[in-house]
């Protein structure tokens, strides 16, 4: 039977607000070790959980990142790993990516709920701490790593980035869309007069679907990303480019994609496959820049329709497309990214969901009392 004092506390921490909780929580961020976090030029997750951890404490939370020994943050910094192991080819992935893991898992009793974006790997230790976990589930990299989820999807928490990237078999909490910083980028006094392709060079992204629309609609095109696929890019991307009307400038950070948005007319981001979110999309229309992209996964998610660019289905309707930009306001597409996508709105539904956790793991505690 519960007592007196047993009971005031339970009724305290039902009526625990946020501003309790972010001065008696602490928070551990678990960021891949790919690249630096944030990243230098390419790396989605580690940007993502850069926003996390740099919003979070922004809203007075105590948090520790844990990524490389170079990452930058105004958060606790925990690092076993010196360098992303895509930027050092010393490392060797899956070693690299052990210790990462097991770090935050063997200092888990440290933290009142581990936040991990480093995909499904951590899950297979949550048997084995008590702190509980949320999942920002940042896409399903192949159907077989559902397997993993599936077996331990009762006991971690999960967010999905989109409504469209769920898996029907997890119990999500919440979707919770990825916010972008909105402090380097800006919208230019006018529009540019290129296309832009900005991402990684793979099928998946449909780069030539890009070339063959900006043939067709007599404009210039701009790629800039990392190339993931050389085979791809030599035989379906590397013919197109002749240095005017359609350049390769390489991988740029945050600084030289301002740069580029200021040059671009739109961006083109005709996915080949359902998009699980789309940073980019994200990135260009926080620039004032309209996307046109294929009507797949995420995109209607991320993308209004005729008011912050277009969803199409073909490369006719891309070249259709891009006769029509001139219609998009172009400071309505910051104004969409500033409601929804921005690093405010993503940690202030984080959370809302934190808080759920800890009043369910509250739950669990008086249950077994």
């Amino acid at each position: 039977m519960m007592g007196l004092s047993m009971l005031m506390n339970y009724m305290e921490g039902q009526t625990m607000d946020l501003e309790q909780l972010r001065k008696s929580k602490k928070i551990a961020v678990l960021s891949p070790v790919a690249w630096r976090t944030p990243p230098r030029q390419y790396g989605a997750w580690e940007t993502v959980a850069s926003n996390i951890a740099e919003g979070l404490v922004e809203r007075g939370w105590d948090v520790t990142l844990f990524a490389t020994a170079d990452s930058i943050t105004q958060a606790k910094l925990h690092a076993v790993i010196e360098r992303g192991y895509e930027e050092d080819p010393t490392q060797e992935a899956k070693v690299v990516e052990c210790l990462q893991i097991s770090e935050v898992m063997e200092r888990a009793g440290q933290f009142d709920l581990i936040h991990n974006n480093y995909d499904f790997l951590p899950l297979t230790y949550s048997r084995l701490i008590h702190t509980p976990m949320l999942t920002t589930i940042h896409g399903f990299s192949s159907d077989n790593i559902r397997r993993v989820y599936h077996k331990y999807k009762h006991d971690s928490y999960y967010t999905s980035i989109s409504d469209s990237d769920r898996d029907p078999e997890l119990p999500y909490m919440a979707t919770v869309y990825n916010g972008i910083d909105l402090s380097n980028l800006t919208v230019g006094e006018k529009a540019g007069d290129k296309l832009v392709f900005l991402g990684r060079i793979h099928p998946d992204k449909g780069v030539h679907l890009a070339c063959e629309t900006v043939k067709q609609a007599r404009r210039r095109l701009v790629i800039a990303g990392i190339i993931q696929d050389e085979g791809y890019f030599n035989a379906k991307v590397k013919p197109h480019i002749d240095g005017d009307q359609i350049s390769y400038i390489g991988p740029v950070g945050p600084v030289e994609r301002d740069a580029l948005f200021k040059e671009a007319f739109a961006l083109l981001h005709l996915n080949e496959l359902p998009e699980r979110f789309g940073l980019v999309m994200a990135e260009a229309n926080g620039a004032g820049v309209p996307v046109i992209a294929y009507d797949r996964g995420s995109c209607r998610e991320v993308i209004a329709d005729g008011k912050t660019g277009f969803l199409v289905t073909n490369v006719a309707e891309a070249v259709e497309a891009v006769k029509k930009i001139e219609t998009i306001d172009r400071m309505a597409c910051r104004r969409h990214v500033e409601e929804k996508f921005s690093v405010p709105t993503m940690v202030a539904a984080y959370e809302k969901v934190y808080a759920e956790i800890f009043r369910l793991e509250e739950e669990k505690t008086h249950v077994r009392y």
